[in-house]
């Protein structure tokens, strides 16, 4: 069963938990979700169309993308970080029939709204917005029966657009039963054990736009699992919830462990923690010392994945990475990973090379078939990243293949690096880098965040440097240490390092 069928056998359960607090029965969730259906089906909508959204976390995104999961749209949650142009695009880029916008966020909204000429019948918001229909009123007077012909939508996310615009993954509508289509969703989940119904609760730490907190904070609410929204992570806060409302899984990214850590330990001492069952990581590779941290503290209840939004992936347990420290695991059943070389051949177990995934879930890039050809290996498909395949198929993680420093023609791996230095205790944030050098090509070049307290200064990153000695290659240490007062950094952990990066390249000297 799925959300809906859930609701409607057990309407008293608290399906949603807003930041403030705020509890949301499912009954009434359903209710406000089918009371969407109806609405906009009343204005036009029809099977196959998109609607579009910049909404924080809590019931706001959540009953619309009900509302489009069992009415067979396109959902799509957009970053709320973006300028109005940017979002503007996506709006536009998508097709969106209907756009939802916050009140916090009208400015980009209202802008967004004007670029991408989305007509007034088709501009909705939670609170006050300009020129926008209130969601509330939307729904006024509408049915909160099941909508008629109900099929199962999907999410089309776009992608973060390291080259070029943003592309949204798009996948061919199903035609199945929304509760039938979410069980199958929801399968990712039950690879990692995790069960069905309740006590499960689950703790949303990452914006919704993000196709992980989709995953998994969507399919645990189709799963029965009460569902706690953060509005923005702070890791004192994080604690506070799991002890709170007994969280039992949770999906986190190594930026978010790395705060944790940096807890005073009589903090951390303070909650109690053990009903967390599944707390799953991804979205960057995680420090070996990061990782084993987090198991010595919270115990082997610390899962990582590799996926994409594209599809397919691997998974490692508690166990397959404390016998293994480092990997990412071995694939889903569903899915396969390649690991080759430039000319598209196989390497050996244990050469790294451009890692491949399949799934057998096709999907296209929204109006760019030049993209969706692209980076392709017969059935397989590549986002960048280089890695190896032990004997035993575990894979391990290098880099991506755009972040690859060669100096003096050797290939050098910054996430190598970066977890060494993030190691060092008066580091709070590290990105590694290469650099122009007349002699070598490249140079590796490290931008670091000190920790709270700490004076940036030669004698701090001399105290860095020395701390690599006999863990690195001499090759690997950085030329140089510039220091930062802020990562510029996504909530979700993402590390935006071409604008570190850049500035050097353009010959604008170290200015950042």
């Amino acid at each position: 069963m799925g959300f809906w069928a859930r609701a409607q056998a057990d309407p008293g359960w608290i399906a949603v938990i807003d930041p403030d607090g705020t509890e949301h029965r499912a009954g009434d969730l359903l209710g406000r979700a089918n009371q969407l259906v109806h609405a906009l089906r009343a204005r036009g909508l029809a099977e196959g169309d998109g609607i579009a959204a910049v909404l924080p976390n809590g019931i706001a995104p959540i009953e619309v993308s009900l509302a489009a999961l069992q009415a067979g749209w396109y959902f799509t949650p957009i970053n709320w970080h973006f300028t109005g142009p940017e979002i503007g695009y996506i709006v536009a880029d998508s097709g969106a029939k209907a756009f939802f916008v916050d009140e916090r966020f009208a400015d980009v909204g209202l802008a967004a709204a004007e670029h991408a000429g989305v007509p007034a019948s088709a501009r909705f918001s939670y609170g006050a917005v300009s020129g926008f229909t209130e969601a509330a009123e939307l729904r006024s007077g509408q049915p909160v029966s099941a909508p008629p012909g109900r099929t199962a939508g999907t999410a089309m996310h776009y992608t973060s657009g390291t080259t070029g615009r943003p592309k949204g993954v798009r996948r061919a509508l199903s035609g199945l039963d929304p509760d039938t289509a979410a069980d199958l969703t929801a399968a990712l989940l039950q690879f990692f054990g995790i069960t069905l119904g309740q006590p499960n609760v689950h703790l949303i730490t990452s914006p919704n736009y993000h196709t992980a907190v989709t995953l998994f904070g969507g399919s645990a609410l189709q799963m029965g699992h009460t569902v706690v929204c953060m509005d923005a992570w702070e890791s004192e806060r994080a604690l506070e919830l799991v002890q709170r409302y007994r969280v039992t899984n949770t999906h986190m990214v190594p930026t978010q462990f790395k705060r944790l850590l940096s807890l005073p330990e009589d903090t951390r001492r303070q909650y109690d923690l053990s009903s967390m069952r599944w707390l799953i990581h991804a979205a960057a590779p995680c420090p070996v010392a990061i990782k084993r941290a987090m198991l010595d503290w919270w115990g082997p209840c610390v899962y990582e994945y590799y996926a994409a939004t594209e599809g397919g992936g691997t998974i490692a347990t508690p166990q397959d990475w404390l016998e293994r420290p480092g990997t990412v695991g071995r694939p889903w059943p569903i899915s396969e990973i390649l690991v080759a070389d430039d000319a598209g051949q196989a390497v050996p177990a244990g050469l790294p090379g451009t890692v491949y995934l399949k799934m057998g879930l096709e999907f296209e890039y929204k109006d760019d078939p030049a993209k969706t050809a692209a980076n392709r290996l017969g059935e397989f498909f590549t986002v960048g990243d280089i890695g190896f395949l032990d004997a035993d198929g575990f894979l391990f993680l290098c880099d991506r293949k755009s972040d690859m420093i060669i100096s003096g023609g050797a290939n050098i791996y910054p996430a190598e690096i970066e977890a060494e230095i993030i190691a060092h205790p008066k580091v709070a944030d590290v990105a590694v880098f290469g650099v122009p050098d007349e002699d070598w090509g490249e140079q590796v070049k490290a931008v670091i965040e000190p920790a709270a307290g700490v004076q940036p200064d030669a004698a701090l990153a001399a105290e860095i440097l020395a701390s690599l000695d006999g863990k690195l290659a001499r090759m690997k240490h950085p030329r140089s240490i510039d220091f930062i007062a802020e990562m510029p950094r996504d909530p979700s952990g993402k590390l935006a390092k071409r604008r570190l990066r850049d500035p050097y390249w353009a010959g604008r000297g170290a200015a950042i």
